[in-house]
């Protein structure tokens, strides 16, 4: 073997080494979640285990567990026993199910059936969705956790599951982009009409977006069709994210990665808001926004910047901090 052939040699040893080292540190930490009670499980610490674990519960094998269904079950049994009244519907919306993809779908289903398509219908269609698409499974976990961590109103991810309707629409949204891309537009228009009448919320079937998107009470809140949202974004109510004019193509902003955005914040074309930014309550934005930058006003200016910050996971809409 020449010197370069053994250099490559002990790189890909190292990092094969340092990966299974990893792995081995991230199924040491889930399994230390193992009998821990459910305040212990929704722990700050356990939220980055979840984080850590979540991909590797999607992967279909045998070995790895999923914690955020096991917290969900376990939530579910101690809310039943302290009430009693609850207990029939806990177990029929989470106990009565063997996986975190079949209650969603029996859940969302019976919160959007219709006359005319009935909940048993829907929650087939759901569960398509979610056993075609690995990235819905791991966006519906991803989602879920973002809700926990970034809300303080939310002190279990049983709560957030059953009666956030930010988080609800989310994922009802994802089965109309399955849809759409598959080219069933009809039934991801009747689903999208479902969601706007029952949760007041409009994410088009075409909208792209990412994982981890926290969606904060959520009334009112429009997402054009060509948008783009990126990973780890938070919104709050009467967002909207809107074309300007009647042109066609790509006419809705892209919002990328960590942006928070704030109650009534309007955007409005085809521009951007850069990583990690934050825009202000009731604000209108008609032009690009820099990554890190404070916008306001109407129409929004940048008022400051601040580099490292993570405004959507932060939650914090003290502009006087963000200013340089």
């Amino acid at each position: 073997m020449t010197c370069n052939g053994e250099a490559n040699y002990a790189a890909e040893e190292q990092n094969n080494t340092e990966e299974n080292a990893e792995n081995s540190e991230t199924k040491k930490r889930a399994k230390e979640t193992e009998g821990k009670g459910v305040a212990d499980l929704s722990s700050v610490d356990v939220l980055d285990v979840l984080k850590e674990a979540v991909e590797n519960c999607c992967d279909e094998s045998e070995d790895e567990q999923d914690w955020v269904w096991l917290i969900l079950r376990e939530e579910a049994q101690q809310h039943a026993y302290n009430e009693p009244l609850l207990a029939s519907f806990l177990f029929s919306t989470i106990l009565n199910h063997k996986s975190l993809e079949a209650a969603l779908s029996f859940h969302l289903a019976n919160k959007l059936a219709s006359p005319t398509i009935s909940s048993t219908l829907l929650m087939e269609l759901f569960r398509d969705a979610l056993e075609e698409s690995k990235d819905f499974r791991l966006a519906c976990r991803r989602d879920l956790i973002a809700v926990k961590e970034r809300d303080p109103a939310c002190t279990f991810l049983l709560e957030a599951f059953l009666y956030f309707k930010g988080y609800h629409a989310l994922q009802a949204y994802r089965v109309s982009h399955w849809l759409w891309c598959q080219e069933r537009k009809a039934m991801a228009y009747f689903l999208h009409s479902q969601i706007t009448k029952e949760l007041h919320i409009d994410i088009h079937p075409g909208a792209k977006i990412g994982h981890g998107v926290f969606i904060d009470h959520g009334t009112g809140i429009v997402i054009g069709e060509t948008s783009v949202v990126g990973d780890d974004v938070s919104m709050l109510h009467h967002v909207t994210l809107g074309g300007s004019g009647k042109k066609y193509g790509e006419r809705h902003p892209i919002v990328h990665e960590g942006v928070l955005l704030g109650a009534g914040a309007t955007i409005l074309g085809r521009i951007e808001i850069g990583e990690h930014s934050q825009i202000g309550a009731c604000s209108l934005v008609l032009n690009d926004v820099p990554s890190f930058a404070t916008a306001v006003g109407v129409p929004a200016r940048v008022i400051g910047m601040r580099l490292g910050r993570n405004p959507a996971s932060e939650m914090q809409q003290d502009f006087r901090s963000s200013e340089t």
